[in-house]
């Protein structure tokens, strides 16, 4: 089923797009064939296959945590541009 012309100008409306005319040609032409696309999948028999949230399995690729020695706060502090004792010194961010 075709869209419209009021068709896509509503969607562009309810997208606050402002189209031009050509724009609007070519979107309706594009649109149009999207949903007939949609449709042909509408028509497929898929009650042999189970619903996913995916189609391809995701995997955590993070690795174990391990507990290691930290390094020393002098080699840490090393490069700050200001410290503190033994933290990074910042300009505040809030004034009070």
């Amino acid at each position: 089923m075709p869209l419209s012309r009021e068709q896509v100008l509503h969607i562009a409306e309810l997208a606050k797009l402002g189209l031009s005319e050509q724009e609007v040609e070519r979107f309706t032409e594009q649109l149009s064939e999207i949903l007939a696309y949609a449709e042909r999948l509408n028509a497929l028999d898929t009650e042999a296959i189970s619903p996913m949230a995916q189609a391809i399995i995701q995997r955590n690729v993070t690795r174990d945590d391990v507990v290691q020695p930290s390094l020393p706060v002098e080699e840490v502090l090393a490069n700050a541009p200001q410290r503190q004792d033994d933290f990074f010194r910042v300009k505040p961010i809030l004034e009070e």
